[in-house]
């Protein structure tokens, strides 16, 4: 007699093998659901699927919270739920998620097979420098919480622009993120210098440069990529979009990666505030208000960074910084050494006008 584990192996491999397919997927699920009496045998054999199947997938250079994201994309908002629930491996992750979902064990076990399907078909992709996915906006203390000022700062800053979201006088938001952008350039200058004198570890600080992958959603992806890489230029970081993906790289040192992180998921709340106050729902209207918010903030997060590195007087701030910058550029060509370059037009004169005002007068 076939031992449930090995049917179920085989009955997913098959509906893989079939990209998926509706008879597959159910004959799958059914071995699933009916591998036991109760819900211990089902999700033990549902978290050694998974878990399988996240290990292939890191080797091809995806991470945990990138399948999650591609759940959500690909699929629905309740395969990302389920994603999340069972990828990252938590013990009764697949009853917890059916008993949440009120699902039955072969609705459950049918959602889970379909996210299986997609996981095993992505192609491989570049893997990513350490210190990879960071505390994501929203979230808890930053990498390494605890471990010093870093976190703290980081601490202050999403702290900031948290209060500067939600307060409703227009010059508190503005004092509070202009608050917040002062000590994003400010610590990232500073750790620079300490990087370069070795106060951060032997010969000469710490590891180089990392990557780290944001989202970057519908609708509109192009124009909220090329806001993600005006943040990321501001903050001395190299941004690679993958549409295809709906996620673009970011290539930075760890605290500006935490920096462009922060202040991008800032800015985009900000534009979404902006959009829903404009005169007209049209797409050509929208989109053309975001690309020209996303160059308008570009002018002025470029403009505050050089401000700060003239407000500087150590001797030895540009040659660091160049020395960084080359780092973080060399990082992204081996990551990536074949990129094109993606050109976006905006069509609406009204939604472009509305945008460069809204990128003049946005929290930073």
């Amino acid at each position: 007699m076939t031992a449930p584990g090995t049917a179920f192996d085989t009955a997913l491999a098959a509906a893989v093998g079939g990209g998926g397919r509706d008879r597959d997927v159910d004959a799958a699920a059914s071995v699933l659901a009916a591998s036991g009496e109760g819900w211990d045998e089902v999700s033990a054999l549902a978290a050694g699927a998974a878990a399988r199947l996240v290990r292939e997938s890191a080797a091809r250079g995806w991470t945990v919270p990138d399948l999650v994201r591609m759940a959500g994309r690909e699929l629905t908002p309740r395969h990302q739920r389920l994603a999340g629930s069972v990828l990252a491996g938590p013990a009764g992750g697949l009853a917890d998620f059916a008993a949440a979902e009120r699902l039955d064990r072969f609705s459950a076990a049918a959602a889970f097979v379909e996210v299986l399907c997609l996981v095993a078909r992505l192609p491989r992709i570049p893997v990513l420098p350490a210190g990879g996915p960071g505390p994501g906006p929203g979230t808890g203390a930053a990498s390494g919480a605890g471990a010093g000022p870093a976190s703290k700062v980081l601490g202050r800053i999403r702290a900031l622009l948290a209060k500067a979201e939600s307060t409703g006088f227009p010059e508190e938001a503005e004092a509070l993120s202009a608050k917040a952008q002062q000590l994003m350039a400010a610590h990232s200058i500073d750790e620079a210098l300490l990087d370069a004198h070795g106060a951060n570890g032997a010969h000469g600080g710490t590891s180089g440069p990392a990557a780290r992958r944001i989202g970057v959603e519908r609708p509109y992806e192009g124009a909220k990529a090329l806001l993600l890489d005006a943040v990321a230029s501001a903050n001395r970081c190299e941004a690679v979009w993958a549409q295809e993906f709906g996620f673009s790289t970011v290539v930075g040192h760890a605290g500006d990666l935490d920096a462009v992180e922060l202040l991008y998921t800032s800015l985009l709340v900000q534009a979404d505030r902006a959009l829903h106050r404009g005169r007209s729902r049209s797409r050509d209207y929208r989109e053309s208000f975001l690309i020209a918010y996303a160059a308008g903030i570009r002018e002025r997060l470029a403009d505050a960074a050089a401000t700060e590195v003239a407000a500087r007087s150590a001797a030895d701030l540009l040659p660091v910084l160049a020395a960084r910058d080359l780092a973080v550029r060399e990082t992204r060509e081996r990551l990536f050494p074949s990129t094109s370059t993606a050109r976006l037009k905006g069509r609406d004169a009204d939604g472009w006008e509305a945008g460069r005002t809204s990128a003049r007068t946005a929290r930073l």
